[in-house]
């Protein structure tokens, strides 16, 4: 069966296995999280379900949203994913889902906006390489190159690499391993890294690979 739920990123730490080992994990603060509506083929055109996660006051809900809570009969959320399943049979709405969903060993993809490094050059932004720094280079080291003739074709190629606004996108992360999972206080381990910074929302699910 197809597993999903919405977290937050709490840090990166290590941890020991079994035989002493130590292992790089990040930790997520894992649900609880409520299923608020079920999309069915018939309704929808499609199967899926779409989870609520994280407390919001009533009075920071816009009246649209006001409707889609009460018509699940389920208390505001602050975040709202949508996860594609083949099977959604066994979830009904409202049904709580916690971090036990999930043991240790499972493989999950986890997606989530990665951080914004702001305004970046080629070199940083594509990892492009740099002028040999000689006699006569001056400061045009670091920059983009040639932009293409004058003549032909008279303007930047569509998708020439350039500076611009760098990182800020949605990552996912595939074939994870969860090394351990603290259902009493609905916590994760991930071995490895995850998108985004402390405190950002991820969402993770079984892994497409496994």
């Amino acid at each position: 069966m197809k597993k999903g739920i919405i977290g937050k990123k709490v840090g990166m730490t290590q941890i020991f296995d079994e035989n002493g080992k130590v292992v790089p994990v990040t930790v997520l603060q894992a649900g609880p999280c409520v299923v608020v509506q079920k999309k069915t083929p018939e309704s929808d055109g499609y199967t899926a379900v779409q989870l609520g996660y994280g407390e919001i006051s009533n009075n920071k809900v816009s009246k649209p949203a006001k409707g889609h809570f009460a018509k699940g009969d389920v208390a505001p959320k602050r975040t709202l994913r949508e996860f594609r399943f083949n099977d959604i049979s066994e979830m009904n709405v409202g049904d709580i889902i916690k971090a036990d969903v999930f043991a240790p060993g499972d493989k999950i993809d986890a997606s989530g906006i990665s951080k914004g490094k702001g305004y970046a050059g080629t070199i940083k932004r594509w990892n492009g390489h740099i002028m040999r720094r000689t006699h006569g280079t001056g400061p045009i080291a670091r920059h983009a190159g040639s932009m293409g003739s004058a003549s032909t074709p008279s303007r930047v190629m569509k998708g020439k690499k350039l500076p611009g606004h760098m990182g800020a996108e949605r990552v996912t992360v595939q074939n994870l391993t969860i090394v351990k999972v603290d259902a009493e206080n609905n916590l994760i381990a991930v071995k490895g890294a995850l998108p985004g910074a402390k405190g950002s929302v991820l969402c993770i699910q079984n892994s497409v690979k496994a």
